[in-house]
């Protein structure tokens, strides 16, 4: 008995199925973390793994994919007329709210060039706001954007921690420890 292989649809799906990876990827490093098998990312999307590993050669690879919506959410609200340091935090804590799996792949630790690149564009985002703050008073002068940067991972990894419906209620009490000491 043979079984039917799959009809290789080539480069015409190659765009759905990239699409598919960064969404099953999204959804599964939401529920599952980080490390959560890639398989399973494959197979929520309905690909197979080599697909996978065509379009993401690596774990980080795709983590930065995934990822890089979220970065450019930042950059568009931080370039909006008005948008304040506190308007970029609250996103920033709502991403994290939904996946804790964001700052596991841009920690600080990491040596990874295309990693630190996602976390200098959030860097960046930081800095520009936290100029605009200090210079309006409503934050410390000795603040710098790298203690942003180690907040938010402070607050990841508390969030990390947490079962996803306690997260809110952590990153409000969070927050309002760390708002007092950034705050002039």
């Amino acid at each position: 008995m043979s079984v039917a292989r799959p009809v290789n649809k080539g480069p015409r799906v190659a765009a759905r199925n990239r699409a598919a990876l960064i969404a099953a990827a999204r959804d599964v490093f939401a529920n599952v973390g980080y490390d959560a098998p890639l398989s399973l990312v494959a197979r929520t999307a309905g690909v197979g793994q080599g697909s996978l590993y065509r379009h993401f050669p690596d774990r980080l690879s795709l983590a930065l994919a995934v990822f890089d919506d979220g970065v450019a959410e930042l950059e568009a609200l931080a370039a909006e007329p008005g948008a304040t340091l506190d308007d970029v935090l609250t996103l920033i804590t709502e991403q994290i709210i939904a996946t804790t799996a964001f700052i596991d792949m841009v920690d600080a630790n990491t040596t990874d060039p295309r990693a630190l690149a996602m976390r200098d564009r959030v860097g960046t985002v930081l800095a520009g706001k936290l100029a605009e703050a200090q210079q309006a008073g409503a934050a410390r002068a000795d603040l710098g954007s790298e203690d942003l940067l180690l907040a938010v991972s402070m607050l990841a990894g508390v969030l990390a921690k947490r079962p996803a419906p306690a997260r809110r209620v952590a990153a409000a009490r969070v927050w309002s420890l760390l708002r007092r000491g950034m705050h002039a």
